[in-house]
């Protein structure tokens, strides 16, 4: 039944405004992306992954964050998860990372979640290649000790740097779906890792947190630049949507595109990234194409396409590019948390029936 007074629900929430934040302004016209008041390419050239992640949660955190209680808490996290190896090892890397921090004992606190993440990941991924995880360094910097975990030895520097310039890409941005889910369920006075759990729950879907990988699948398929235009044609024929293109909130080219692909080079100058030339070549003819095929609707390179290339030259399986990007985005869930615990009101919006009129029963 529907009441002719009631406004029009707004499909996917577009264009409501449902909350007010301090952490990040996405500007999809103009292409641009705030930390904090930090424009993106400044944060990246001003902060490591530790004063990003300080910035974001600086008012907002209760815990004191440094290096040395990021190590702490990443020795208590691999203690406690290490008679679960075995389990852990079972399931696919975002269910593992779910399922490992459900296990940590009493209540963790951001850094504890934070820093049990990256064990996790880490030591799931040495699982996976049939080696045994690495207990952390407490002493050692966490981005570098989480490379130490996953390689068994101190990490190339640059690695460290286009691992940590795509972590702050990813820390926070504006009212995606994870970020929603973690603030719905703060607004009910929730714990914080119920709040994480939830967020992971839903980067799971394929629309959120799905994408990198098969861009690589798409350069696969493509195989060579001179066969590049005639697939991207047959896709775009076929109505089958080019993967790393277009964005719900971008009309422009998204803005940590521009550092992961700053990233990519720079690594590409000291060591070999052979798919780089493929994906140029792939990305300049699919914009090309896609404005010829839509010129009414602008689709331009979004994080996913160099997000692809990054992450699998540094070295991770397309099957744990989720769960990379979770661990970035872990920095951002746990401010918002917080944020919306001191906004202070449950976040219960209404619905609008559109059911069967009621039904009249004979007595």
């Amino acid at each position: 039944m529907q009441t002719p007074t009631q406004p029009l629900p707004a499909s996917g929430l577009d264009q409501v405004i449902a909350c007010e934040t301090r952490l990040s302004q996405v500007d999809g016209r103009q292409g641009s992306l705030l930390l904090r008041g930090w424009p993106l390419q400044a944060a990246i050239q001003n902060f490591d992954l530790l004063g990003l992640t300080q910035l974001l949660w600086q008012d907002l955190v209760p815990e004191k964050l440094s290096s040395q209680s990021l190590g702490k808490a990443r020795v208590k996290a691999f203690a406690a998860l290490t008679p679960f190896w075995p389990w852990l090892k079972s399931l696919p890397p975002l269910e593992a990372l779910r399922a490992g921090l459900s296990l940590l004992p009493g209540e963790p606190n951001g850094q504890e979640l934070l820093s049990a993440s990256q064990v996790l990941l880490a030591g799931w991924i040495r699982l996976a290649q049939g080696l045994n995880p690495l207990p952390p360094d407490p002493e050692a910097e966490a981005l570098a000790d989480f490379g130490s975990m996953l390689q068994g030895q101190v990490p190339d520097p640059a690695w460290v740097k286009a691992l940590g310039a795509y972590w702050i890409s990813v820390s926070d941005h504006g009212l995606n779906a994870s970020t929603f889910t973690a603030r719905v369920i703060a607004s009910t006075r929730s714990d914080l890792r119920s709040a994480l759990l939830g967020a992971i729950g839903a980067l799971k879907g394929p629309l959120h947190g799905g994408a990198p990988g098969p861009v690589l699948d798409m350069l696969d398929a493509i195989g060579h630049p001179d066969q590049a235009l005639a697939w991207i044609q047959n896709e775009l024929k076929a109505g089958r949507r080019l993967m790393g293109f277009g964005h719900r909130i971008y009309q422009v080219r998204d803005p940590r595109a521009d550092v992961l692909q700053a990233a990519l080079q720079a690594w590409q100058a000291h060591h070999d990234s052979p798919r780089l030339k493929l994906a140029q070549a792939v990305e300049a003819l699919a914009l090309e194409a896609l404005t010829q095929h839509k010129p009414e609707r602008p689709l331009a390179t979004n994080v996913e396409f160099y997000t692809a290339l990054l992450l699998e030259a540094l070295g991770f399986e397309r099957q744990t590019f989720t769960a990379v990007f979770a661990l970035g985005r872990t920095i951002g869930w746990v401010a918002h948390y917080y944020e919306q615990i001191a906004e202070g009101r449950l976040i219960r919006p209404q619905s609008r029936y559109i059911g069967p009129n009621p039904t009249v029963h004979s007595a």
